[in-house]
């Protein structure tokens, strides 16, 4: 199971954020892409923050609560980001998911640049398919 590499089980067009959009643009794309949070990359597609559903809920309510205008990306998006490159390994990622880490983990190159993301449930399509393949050539 070693074999099975994030690059080749990841979102090679995941949902991207950048850091002055407004935390209703980013959450109108989260909520298209179905995923729980994005990457957030500079003009150069680096990596540069990360931004969760989670983040963007509690910014709306206090905003919706003091009646105040929405905050943008930068302002709330978290800058110490767990990544991966597309050469490590799924089952390293799965073990790691079993503990209170991210939904979502930002794929990146060996420059920073973002090349894809991948989430809980392409980790478990993988190791699926992985055990599927398995089965069939054990029996």
């Amino acid at each position: 199971m070693e074999s099975l590499k994030v690059g080749d089980y990841m979102n090679t067009h995941p949902v991207t954020l950048n850091r002055t959009m407004t935390v209703a643009e980013a959450v109108e794309k989260l909520v298209n892409s179905h995923y729980p949070g994005g990457p957030v990359v500079d003009g150069r597609g680096r990596l540069v923050g990360f931004l969760s559903e989670q983040d963007c809920l509690a910014k709306m309510v206090e905003c919706s609560y003091y009646n105040e205008q929405a905050a943008h990306v930068e302002d709330i998006m978290r800058t110490e980001v767990l990544s991966l490159k597309p050469y490590d390994s799924v089952l390293d990622l799965a073990q790691q998911m079993l503990g209170a880490k991210p939904k979502v983990y930002p794929i990146v190159d060996d420059d920073g640049l973002l090349v894809g993301s991948i989430c809980r449930a392409d980790v478990l399509k993988a190791i699926g398919m992985h055990l599927k393949d398995a089965y069939k050539k054990a029996g």
